[in-house]
């Protein structure tokens, strides 16, 4: 991508101060960039104490072999010790630690007590069905307390564990299991979902078939849903009857900061999945302080809930190790958010006084597209600070959430992070930052990051380019499980002695960072290099639109032309004439440049189940081609309904 720069287009100037009582109280004030910045390597040795170590590391980064980080490597400690025992030791054995909610409605407490009991059970039964330090575990289970015990349980012994979405296919399971050479898989008959038991078990049997599977010695089976399964005696095992027969007591054994905690398979665009691996000290210092930092968590007070699944690195990160660490009350909750209505999330924010909410913009959007009034029907002034992770937030659906979710009082952080990081990055402190909808603004105390040019330039502020991070951070991928190179090729590659994973940003008038999405997502319309993320924000900013899903389609004239797919909000008829006063919205917004050629008025658009959209799906229709692969997809019948919008005649000017 030439960065001749990546086209700065769209200018936010709303700002939100932090409320007075957030000042207040503030967890993380504006001194800890000056501490950090004076002594980053200290500040971050500052934050390894936040965790009860059985041998308090003394060196806190060995970076004598690049890219190749060692963090806190003579420090001994266990995850789920930090995560469950030590709460219990400290008193707070009666907290409940997490509120379950099931989709058809049942529920349960789990207090730190309890959970100490069953992670201490499961671990025993992992020992029982012979798995050792070291051997891998696969996890491939709904949104239930059992997966959250699963993990721990690993940690507690020292066995990575490899969770796998509990939506991806048969295929998808074997090639992880097979990558990762897992000794058990744990699963569950099935979960819940949109209001009908979603069997899991049979995808499980599907992919021990295969010949990478052959070390598997154990399927761990959950009784969720009371569905028929197949069984293979010998080798499957029921959770309740393994688990439940063990002594509720088990010592967990300290291991060295560096010991592997979990692969985690992201697939990137093409060819076999990436095993992220992530290591034990480093990785929950950075998870614990940071949300104690960018959530201001008041464990004694707060009831935290982030909606995503665990079979995601924000699950793991922000569902299981960073709240549990910092022992935090939080929900869990199964389902999807409209079932069996509209008003489910929101329903469950006043059930359980929901202070800290985490969500994807993905999901705020739907939220806008179904109405104001749904959110208005309930309580929710619980909420005191809201979160938005997983791509670039739109300003407009910023706003929309601060004001019907947040009851225009709340801050919204917009946290910049990935996979591969492990952790937050860029993110306004509620207690500090002068917010700016859309905007991550800036990097962490501790975190050095920057933007660059192609020659791996600081770009000026008020430019574009590559997001780029400049030092080692604690909780950063060691490596590509089993494959050294691809891990140097994939982020280390591109800018010398800089990490980049393919992210573009802009840095704005007062230097703050704005991302813009993958610079594969970048249109080159005109000798421009637009980003999808500012026009699909343009296009959210008018009143009829909840949605938007802007690609490049190859042009002879200008190289690409920009298509949009939008979505009306509230579902009403796409009026005459409504094309053309978006395509003069977004010229006023962006300038005639970024102006759409086509415009296509869709109900859905194409997501997977961790709601990305799949702008590749889209490109091949805008271009005419077959459809690639949809069985990824929420709802594969979508493509088919937006491919009979193809007839609407693009416009020519």
């Amino acid at each position: 991508m030439s960065n001749e720069s990546l086209a700065n287009l769209m200018t936010e100037t709303r700002r939100f101060a932090p409320p007075a009582e957030v000042v207040a109280g503030a967890n993380v004030t504006a001194a800890a960039y000056e501490a950090a910045a004076e002594d980053r390597l200290g500040y971050w040795a500052e934050q390894a104490r936040r965790l009860s170590w059985e041998r308090e590391p003394t060196e806190t980064l060995d970076w004598s072999n690049p890219p190749f980080a060692k963090w806190f490597a003579d420090g001994r400690l266990n995850v789920a010790y930090n995560c469950v025992d030590r709460h219990v030791e400290a008193g707070n054995g009666d907290r409940v630690a997490i509120h379950f909610e099931g989709e058809p409605g049942d529920s349960r407490a789990i207090t730190y007590a309890e959970l100490q009991r069953e992670v201490s059970q499961a671990a025993n039964a992992l020992g029982e069905l012979g798995v050792a330090t070291g051997d891998r575990v696969a996890i491939y289970m709904p949104m239930i307390p059992e997966a959250v015990i699963a993990m721990l349980a690993c940690a507690r012994i020292g066995a990575p564990h490899s969770v796998v979405f509990g939506a991806f296919s048969a295929d998808a399971l074997a090639t992880r299991i097979e990558d990762a050479d897992a000794r058990v898989v744990i699963t569950a008959d099935g979960g819940y979902r949109r209001g009908a038991p979603s069997a899991l078990k049979p995808a499980v049997d599907e992919a021990l078939t295969r010949p990478g599977a052959a070390n598997v010695r154990n399927v761990l089976v959950v009784r969720r849903t009371g569905q028929d399964i197949p069984w293979t005696s010998g080798r499957d095992v029921w959770w309740h009857e393994a688990v439940g027969r063990q002594s509720t007591e088990h010592t967990p054994e300290a291991f060295d900061a560096e010991h592997p905690l979990f692969i985690l398979y992201t697939s990137g665009t093409t060819g076999k999945p990436k095993g992220i691996l992530h290591t034990t000290g480093g990785y929950l210092t950075q998870v614990a302080y940071t949300h104690h930092a960018v959530f201001d968590l008041k464990p004694e007070t707060d009831v935290y809930w982030c909606t995503a699944d665990i079979g995601w690195v924000t699950g793991h990160s922000y569902i299981v190790y960073g709240p549990l660490a910092n022992g935090a009350t939080e929900v869990l909750y199964e389902g999807t958010p409209n079932t069996p209505h509209n008003g489910r999330w929101w329903e469950i924010v006043e059930k359980y006084g929901v202070t800290l909410l985490y969500t994807a913009p993905t999901a705020i959007r739907t939220c806008m597209k179904w109405g104001d009034d749904i959110p208005a029907r309930f309580d929710l002034s619980s909420l005191r600070i809201l979160g938005s992770v997983g791509e670039p937030i739109n300003p407009e659906a910023w706003i929309w959430y601060r004001k019907h979710i947040g009851g225009d009082r709340t801050p919204v952080v917009d946290t910049w992070w990935q996979t591969e990081t492990g952790a937050m990055m860029i993110s306004p402190l509620p207690g500090v930052t002068l917010a700016k909808p859309g905007s991550a603004q800036t990097p962490l105390p501790g975190i050095s990051a920057t933007v660059v040019d192609d020659d791996g330039n600081e770009v000026a502020n008020g430019s574009g380019g590559y997001l780029t991070l400049t030092e080692p951070w604690p909780s950063m991928l060691r490596t590509i499980w089993g494959d050294d190179q691809r891990f140097l090729d994939t982020y280390w590659s591109r800018f010398e002695g800089r990490y980049f994973a393919g992210d573009g940003a802009k840095k704005d008038e007062d230097g703050d960072i704005w991302l813009l999405g993958r610079v594969d997502d970048v249109m080159l319309v005109s000798g421009h290099n637009i980003s999808t993320t500012e026009v699909e924000s343009a296009l959210v900013s008018h009143p009829r639109i909840a949605e938007a899903a802007v690609v490049g389609a190859t042009d002879p004239q200008t190289t690409q032309a920009i298509c949009a797919f939008v979505i009306l909000r509230g579902g009403a008829p796409q009026e005459e004439g409504l094309v053309e006063e978006l395509r003069a919205h977004v010229s006023k917004e962006l300038g005639p440049i970024a102006k759409p050629k086509r415009i296509l008025a869709v109900e859905e658009l194409p997501k997977t189940r961790s709601g990305k959209i799949m702008r590749r799906l889209l490109r091949d229709v805008a271009e005419n081609r077959e459809l690639g692969d949809v069985t990824t997809l929420t709802d594969p019948a979508v493509m088919d309904l937006i491919q009979t919008k193809l007839p609407s005649a693009p416009s020519e000017d």
